[in-house]
């Protein structure tokens, strides 16, 4: 029975590690995106024409 109280213990204390890793890594600004937002205009949300135009047929 003390080996369970030790496991959840040890699950509970790298659990709440890694949310201390997450919530560390979001104030730091590791999961900010500068970059996308300026030239996501840019990108193509129809790709089914250039699609059908680069294929070929194979008999």
């Amino acid at each position: 029975m003390s080996a369970m109280f030790v496991m959840i213990i040890a699950s509970l204390g790298i659990a709440l590690a890694f949310l201390g890793a997450f919530i560390w890594s979001v104030r730091k600004g590791h999961y900010d995106d500068d970059y996308t937002p300026s030239v996501r205009i840019l990108f193509d949300d129809n790709n089914s024409d250039t699609a059908k135009t680069n294929t070929t047929d194979i008999h």
